[in-house]
């Protein structure tokens, strides 16, 4: 089986969203759905200076992570749902939902480390990342997020092919949790990464942003 992956550069992406909205475009999602996000984390503080009556900055730092379903090796999603209509794709690995059989009951969503699955409201169903599949059947290369990025922080192929390239890569760090369901995602950590679970650091967006 060939399993495809996607490549994320933490320490060069700039929170521009391009990814998000070139995906929430291209689909028509509502509202209140994404299958991509871009969040944004930071810490630290900026403390008053005397001399000079402005702030300095004590340990601040900040990143972005780009995430979307990770189309994982063992996905809890498909394990968990009560009517198989999470799917793993056979020949590509690409993790999909069968809309006909989907009842909305939000487990997918529930057991998903990284809170993949959104509900439509309107059509009862969940929605999820599917890699473009369609696009990729029909001849496309990559993903609309992958192509859509200005600042190459994102890429698209085979996981041979993509660690290859860039290398193993390291997924556990904030605001990723630990890996328990080995994710097709070759990641670059921020230089100021965190590992997963001892961060000091949060989440800073609105929600209207995810």
């Amino acid at each position: 089986m060939t399993q495809y992956a996607f490549f994320f550069d933490q320490d060069i992406c700039t929170g521009c969203k391009t990814c998000q909205v070139a995906c929430k475009e291209c689909y028509k999602l509502p509202t209140n759905n994404l299958y991509r996000k871009v969040l944004n984390y930071t810490g630290g503080t900026w403390e008053p200076n005397e001399a000079t009556g402005g702030y300095v900055p004590n340990g601040v730092f900040g990143y972005f992570t780009s995430m979307a379903c990770n189309h994982c090796v063992d996905p809890a999603c498909v394990a968990n749902c009560p009517t198989g209509a999470m799917q793993k794709d056979e020949d590509t690995g690409i993790v999909w939902t069968d809309h006909e059989v989907c009842i909305g009951c939000k487990t997918c969503q529930t057991v998903c480390p990284y809170d993949a699955p959104t509900y439509d409201d309107e059509a009862g169903y969940m929605l999820k990342c599917d890699m473009c599949k369609a696009e990729l059947e029909a001849g496309g290369s990559k993903p609309l997020c992958v192509t859509g990025c200005p600042m190459r922080a994102l890429d698209f192929g085979t996981r041979e092919d993509m660690i290859a390239k860039y290398g193993e890569g390291d997924v556990e760090v904030e605001p990723l949790p630990k890996d328990t369901t080995h994710p097709n995602l070759i990641m670059n950590p921020h230089r100021d990464a965190q590992k997963s679970g001892s961060g000091t650091g949060a989440l800073v967006n609105l929600e209207e942003e995810i």
